[in-house]
């Protein structure tokens, strides 16, 4: 997806082997997978969903901070994710509702209700979005509203909740495993013009690491 001229200017910041890598991650990024990280924290928590979302390409997360202040990611917990994972921030869940919808994502709440759906009997190849919420809180009763459904994943022992790093990384696997079944795997119609910038961008962030 990069042009040989493109190669070559990029060739001169980084080595090939470098390049590589940063073509074969680009490739694999899921653009239409997102989550909604609604005032969590704990800026662990945080940090592990990012490395996590990271882990399974999704190219950006949303943070929806109504009550919380904005967390300071740490490169120990995120191992990096953070440089990679574009992060954007928002405080009106009705914007950031808006800006999901005019991208055509559905919006999935993990609350558990009568009407929750399990992980599995939802169809994650679809343009989707994931919101989990404050650990003591949960998801807001505003963005459950806003939700197209409440799923929850299935538990079998006496213990009746995971901690929401934990839970999203099950999420997001799942996902990323219909995914991979569907051959999404890596993506077959990446705009050229948006390989070509985040080839860019990522060669600076190694660059002047």
């Amino acid at each position: 997806m990069i042009s040989d001229e493109h190669k070559d200017r990029l060739l001169r910041q980084i080595t090939e082997k470098r390049l590589s890598t940063i073509q074969r991650v680009l490739a694999n990024r899921q653009r239409d997978l997102t989550v909604v990280i609604e005032n969590i924290h704990d800026p662990h928590n945080v940090g592990a969903i990012f490395r996590s979302a990271d882990a399974v390409g999704i190219e950006e997360v949303q943070l929806l901070y109504t009550k919380e202040t904005f967390p300071a990611l740490h490169p120990k917990v995120t191992a990096s994710g953070g440089k990679w994972v574009k992060q954007n921030q928002y405080d009106d869940p009705l914007k950031l509702v808006e800006d999901l919808r005019a991208r055509n994502y559905k919006i999935y709440t993990t609350h558990l209700d009568v009407d929750s759906v399990p992980i599995h009997n939802i169809d994650w190849t679809q343009p989707s979005a994931i919101v989990l919420g404050n650990e003591n809180r949960g998801v807001s009763a505003q963005m459950t509203e806003f939700a197209d459904q409440n799923i929850l994943i299935p538990m079998f022992g006496m213990v009746e909740s995971l901690n929401v790093s934990v839970a999203t990384a099950v999420i997001l696997f799942e996902a990323c495993r219909q995914r991979l079944e569907a051959g999404e795997y890596p993506q077959s119609k990446l705009d050229g013009k948006w390989f070509e910038e985040m080839a860019d961008k990522w060669a600076r962030i190694n660059h002047n690491k």
